[in-house]
């Protein structure tokens, strides 16, 4: 997917994997019952960050990559029509 917004510093941009309507059992769950993602794929990320010395440290995450981040990460905008969360990347985990 492209989008039109590019992150800057060690920002990334993330489109968070949908979680299940409904339960095991079948019950399906309210906006308000559903826990929020905590997986999602890495859709564009910034150059990095500046160190005290003016090096820039580069990212090491990439487009593409599947992340597992924080229950409460980053700030979810809407882009181009698609729900995103725009994150540091001290945020995320790890990569899947």
């Amino acid at each position: 997917m492209s989008i039109s917004f590019k992150p800057l510093g060690d920002r990334v941009v993330i489109e968070a994997t949908k979680r299940e309507e409904k339960t095991a059992g079948g019950i399906y769950l309210p906006d308000s019952a559903k826990e929020k993602p905590m997986e999602g794929t890495v859709i564009s990320v910034g150059k990095g960050i500046r160190d005290a010395q003016g090096n820039l440290i580069p990212m090491e995450l990439n487009a593409g990559d599947k992340i597992i981040f924080g229950k409460w990460a980053g700030t979810e905008v809407k882009i181009n029509g698609k729900e995103l969360l725009i994150m540091k990347e001290s945020d995320v985990m790890g990569v899947l």
